[in-house]
């Protein structure tokens, strides 16, 4: 799409054919399913170039099922996400966002598209790609961030429930097609997403070398089967969803245009390293490496405020369901 997508900005050693192996992996339906999805992190020792997103413009319904959806679109830190595959053009790994999102400045959390499957092609000179995901989305408490957080994390961690305080037991919200919770495979196709118009805001044709886009649909939130912690992941899940304008509301659409940079090869020790290095710049100071993102905002460029009395009852429940389990916290909450 871009004025860009020729030779003079491919890399030395590409040799392409990948995409043209099989007739199946054409436009204008390409169908992977031939291909076995891969352990996204299993294959690192094979990439050798990569195309960053250094503008992944993700956008969703703030208000799902209202006469008034009020679709959002912000586009997350730059260079948060990018493709990874060989001089053939075969995808072996995709990296996909982290964010952090606030509840009324007193609890930070971490929220992570993390691909867990995928397959696909890349076609260099003419900027095409085809690939096809699974991912689950996760959210996990930014340590003692925000007064809150600082207050409650010490209950949480001296527990004997795996609370969502790390990556590892982080809050799970499973993805899938549009339409079919049975179908967790979903396609990343060449091109803006025809399902609305992107304002101008977020676009980037003059600058982008390619763009891509994505669509999942939001699932339920997976079981730990212990109810204590299913009991506080639900409230978290309302506090974030309140804050973010219902981006992982289940039954919602996430879509997003990534716009990538040029084509570069690939440092696979900084691959395997890169959500480590961003997860951890997240923790330390609610930053991102390469620069913040943008606030989310409405098509007219309105920004989205989360309503105040709904972020104060969020937080609220957090505190009541604390106080169930742990006891009376007045004392230790007085400081709020």
């Amino acid at each position: 799409m871009s004025s860009k997508n020729n030779l003079s900005v491919v890399p030395p050693g590409w040799e392409g054919g990948f995409a043209e192996s099989n007739s199946d992996f054409a436009y204008p339906n390409p169908d992977l399913s031939s291909l076995p999805m891969l352990c996204n992190m299993a294959n690192i020792n094979l990439l050798q170039r990569q195309q960053a997103v250094k503008w992944p413009e993700f956008s969703w319904l703030t208000n799902k099922g209202h006469a008034d959806p009020g679709r959002c679109f912000q586009m997350f830190a730059p260079n948060i996400s990018r493709i990874g595959y060989n001089n053939r053009g075969r995808v072996y790994s995709i990296i996909c966002p982290q964010q952090g999102v606030w509840i009324d400045d007193k609890v930070c959390l971490n929220a992570e598209i993390t691909v867990t499957g995928q397959r696909g092609w890349v076609k260099e000179p003419k900027g095409k790609l085809a690939a096809d995901m699974t991912v689950e989305g996760k959210i996990w408490f930014s340590p003692k961030q925000g007064t809150v957080g600082q207050l409650i994390w010490p209950l949480l961690e001296k527990s004997y429930h795996d609370f969502p305080l790390d990556k590892a037991h982080a809050i799970k919200v499973k993805t899938h097609h549009l339409g079919d919770p049975d179908r967790p495979i979903f396609p990343v196709r060449d091109g803006e997403t025809s399902r609305f118009e992107s304002p101008e805001f977020a676009r980037h044709e003059d600058e982008a070398y390619t763009v891509g886009n994505v669509e999942v649909e939001i699932g339920e939130v997976k079981k730990t089967y212990d109810p204590v912690v299913d009991e506080f992941n639900k409230i978290i899940m309302t506090g974030f969803n309140l804050a973010s304008g219902n981006m992982l509301q289940y039954g919602n659409i996430l879509s997003w245009n990534v716009w990538f940079a040029e084509p570069q090869l690939v440092n696979r020790e900084e691959w395997r390293t890169h959500a480590e290095r961003w997860r951890k710049s997240i923790d330390a100071h609610h930053g991102y490496p390469d620069g913040p993102g943008t606030k989310a905002k409405y098509f007219d460029g309105t920004p989205f405020n989360a309503k105040q009395h709904a972020l104060d009852e969020a937080i609220a429940d957090i505190i009541s369901y604390l106080e169930k389990h742990f006891g009376d916290l007045s004392n230790y909450l007085k400081c709020l």
